[in-house]
């Protein structure tokens, strides 16, 4: 109904109410005198102050533009205070015209105004609660979490004809929730009982509805949940769905991410801010899952300038076209597509743009791959690097920070090999050098493009099966945002020559990580199969991300440690780094890694 026709409905149904609430109160008290009611001036005065005080303080309240289908106890108090007002200018009205006060009367009226009135209103919301908002089609819904965020849940999914689920029943750890009722729904049980109530009550869906909830946590429930068949799901923010920026119906699935049991770390924004707010910063491979997702997170500091270095022309414009959506009237975004091995080139464009920050993430980083083509692993992320590093010092840039990896540690492999010699580069220059150089750590990141999740999610799609090397290979993983985040709060730390290392948590199995996928996705592990293939040229069973000289307990910041890792002497390292690309592929893969593993005496017999 429109707003038009709403109005008038309400008010000539609030007339109504109002004669007939001072009516029955007379009569309650004099049902031998019903007819003095309207020969009694003071009773039909108070009366037709009472209906005009009604309408005036329903208009002032807003009584006449509230959806009372979505009715709560902030509609209850207006509706109280609407009445009480009426009836005190009535009162009023009695003390200044006859002086007569008819009290009871009056205490009568209002809690059948008060009744009247509330039913008329609330009686609406009740009919949609019982009678249409579980009609058929829904998807029996289960709600973790009887707080603040599950009954928000539970009411927005109760008032949105959008979403095509209808709550049922809560679970809840708070013992003194149990069987209590909320909006119609019972808290039965807690979420260890979640099997039990998912089976009475066919619930179809599950909705992690707990905001604080540790990751650690989220896989707890997530393990209980998965023993039924339902569809786990998780709610947005509470802060987003109250302030509208997110709406109930768009509650996510639960991710591998989620499953992690890895908390978030508060940054120091104010030392982020000193050193990005207002100035130019360089990002090379900012096209790539890294690097791009570091764009993301340096522009919301907003640089004066950010330059997106890459060498792949369609990622450059993709990262370019999405920054400038957000933030074009406020940051200079210059795209720039160069090869880090054209030595010119890298430093016409460190000269030209003069940054004070540099994010070197361009690399090659598929293990196989570069056992494969060791040569092309030693142009990128060698000289590539060198390249970067040394026209960074030459045009007197702030800081550099060097995107390495946990398999720079004990290397077996050539990917590994080079971020190692990466490192000793930027290691040597910052003892030299006015460029606060340092290097930072971290393994696998989910969701990047040579992380194993598109791999899985390909292979499930295709009805599998999700090929692992070993059931008992294990590595260490991060998410995206979470490593771009720590990569820039490390460059904030640099005093020259650190290998900053992220705390990665623990190590997870990979054939666990592809059987939670797999559930995930709404399969069995018997559905789709896990095949194993055996290790692969160059992959190592368990990652490191110190060795044992390395090892330094101490955070520097929250999840940031720094390393004690010694690089080679510079005269010595830049003879070899010329001699390499002249030996054969197996020489200079057998060098790359006895210089990586500081097995120095081994190189003797290879001069």
């Amino acid at each position: 109904m429109t707003y038009q026709k709403r109005v008038p409905l309400l008010m000539l149904l609030d007339s109504i109410i109002v004669l007939f609430s001072i009516y029955v109160g007379f009569i309650i008290l004099n049902p031998d005198a019903s007819s003095d009611f309207y020969t009694s001036r003071t009773l039909l005065f108070s009366g037709i102050v009472l209906l005009v005080s009604h309408h005036v303080f329903a208009f002032i309240f807003r009584l006449y533009h509230k959806a009372w289908e979505y009715a709560s106890v902030g509609e209850m108090v207006i509706i109280a205070k609407s009445v009480t007002f009426s009836i005190l200018m009535a009162t009023a009205a009695q003390i200044a015209g006859p002086g007569y006060v008819y009290i009871r009367v009056l205490i009568i009226t209002w809690m059948l105004h008060m009744i009247l009135i509330g039913m008329s209103r609330f009686s609406w919301r009740i009919y949609r609660d019982r009678f249409i908002k579980t009609g058929n089609g829904k998807r029996r819904t289960l709600i973790v979490g009887a707080g603040s965020a599950g009954t928000t849940v539970a009411r927005q999914l109760l008032h949105n004809n959008d979403v095509d689920l209808v709550p049922v029943a809560f679970v809840d750890d708070d013992s003194r929730k149990y069987k209590l009722d909320m909006y119609g729904l019972t808290v039965c049980g807690n979420i260890a009982d979640i099997p039990q109530v998912v089976k009475k009550y066919k619930i179809q869906d599950i909705i992690i509805a707990i905001p604080s909830i540790t990751k650690t946590e989220i896989r707890r429930i997530y393990d209980i949940c998965s023993k039924t068949e339902a569809k786990i799901k998780i709610m947005p923010m509470i802060e987003d769905i109250m302030t509208g920026k997110v709406q109930v119906s768009e509650l996510r699935n639960v991710e591998v991410e989620d499953l992690l049991g890895r908390e978030c770390v508060e940054l120091d924004i104010s030392s982020i801010s000193e050193s990005i707010s207002g100035a130019t910063v360089l990002v090379t491979g900012a096209g790539g899952s890294i690097g791009s997702e570091i764009c993301r997170q340096i522009c919301v500091f907003q640089p004066r300038r950010i330059i997106l270095l890459g060498h792949g022309e369609f990622s450059i414009y993709n990262i370019d076209m999405e920054l400038r959506k957000k933030y074009q009237d406020i940051i200079d975004i210059v795209p720039v597509i160069a090869d880090i091995q054209d030595r010119t080139r890298i430093f016409e464009i460190m000269e030209e743009y003069s940054p004070d920050v540099v994010y070197h993430a361009a690399a090659h980083k598929h293990v196989p791959l570069m056992e494969g083509n060791p040569r092309e692993a030693v142009k990128n992320n060698i000289f590539g690097t060198r390249n970067v590093a040394e026209a960074a010092d030459t045009f007197g840039v702030k800081t550099f920070v060097l995107i390495s990896s946990d398999k720079a540690v004990n290397p077996p492999n050539v990917m590994g090999a080079t971020k190692r010699f990466a490192e000793m580069i930027i290691q040597n220059l910052a003892k030299e050098s006015n460029t606060k150089f340092v290097a930072v750590r971290f393994g696998n990141v989910l969701g990047s493009r040579g992380s194993v999740i598109p791999l899985f999610k390909k292979q499930i799609e295709a009805g599998g099966p999700v090929t692992v090397t070993h059931p008992d290979m294990t590595r260490y993983f991060m998410t995206i945002p979470e490593a771009s985040r720590l990569v820039i709060q490390a460059g904030t730390l640099a005093r020259g020559g650190e290998v900053f290392v992220l705390d990665m948590g623990d190590p997870v199995k990979i054939s666990d990580l592809a059987k939670n996928l797999i559930t995930l996705s709404g399969f069995t592990v018997d559905e789709i199969g896990i095949k194993y293939s055996g290790l692969r040229p160059g992959e190592k069973m368990f990652e490191e991300l110190l060795n044992d000289d390395e090892i330094q307990k101490k955070q520097v910041f929250p999840k940031i440690h720094i390393g004690k890792a010694e690089p080679m002497g510079k005269q010595e390292l830049h003879s070899l780094i010329e001699r390499l690309l002249t030996m054969t592929v197996e020489d200079m893969k057998n060098i790359l890694i006895q210089v990586a593993n500081n097995k120095y005496k081994q190189l003797e017999s290879t001069k």
